[in-house]
């Protein structure tokens, strides 16, 4: 298992061991004693599990008051998944990353809180995306961007997206500076 930092403030993409043989692979998706051999935290409250279609966009999220960090793999299919720096006062606010996350590629994506994050579907294929988040879900704390905000640039790699009706009509990035629910260092 291998950390590396990526150009965005204390982001990190995972690189998993994958054995391989006849049958498969198999890899450790989550090690106690290997994250905290990588600086990595390793007190997670709770495993999702979401299955989404060819051409979803889901998010961008975050989650604050309790804020989350979160541990994102995917299991079958691939995603693009995207990470935006969402704390006001980062150095890198306001800038993303993305990243491609498929059962055969082995990489997962460690998202700091204070992160929007989302990801769309990648091929003809369902995607089966897990994450850990080291915090309870509070409705309250619920929050998110716009995916297809003009400030943020993202330039998602599917056509006609097939978002919720939630994520659609989320704020923009210029509405979360001017909200209460904005992320500070």
């Amino acid at each position: 298992m291998k950390n590396q930092d990526n150009q965005i403030l204390d982001l990190k993409t995972i690189t998993l061991d994958l054995y391989h043989d006849d049958r498969g692979f198999f890899t450790e998706r989550f090690n106690k004693d290997k994250f905290l051999e990588l600086g990595l935290p390793i007190n997670y409250f709770q495993d999702n599990h979401s299955l989404s279609y060819p051409n979803v966009i889901r998010g961008l999220h975050y989650q604050q008051n309790p804020s989350q960090t979160k541990l994102v793999g995917c299991i079958s299919g691939a995603i693009w998944d995207v990470a935006v720096d969402i704390r006001l006062n980062s150095p890198t606010f306001g800038k993303y990353f993305a990243i491609e996350l498929s059962a055969k590629n082995g990489k997962m994506l460690f998202i700091p809180a204070g992160f929007a994050h989302g990801f769309c579907v990648l091929g003809d294929e369902p995607a089966n995306v897990l994450y850990k988040v080291d915090n309870k879900y509070s409705k309250e704390g619920d929050g998110g961007i716009k995916f297809d905000d003009i400030d943020l640039k993202i330039d998602w790699p599917i056509k006609d997206p097939i978002i919720s009706d939630k994520d659609r009509n989320l704020p923009t990035l210029q509405e979360y500076i001017k909200s209460d629910k904005a992320f500070k260092l």
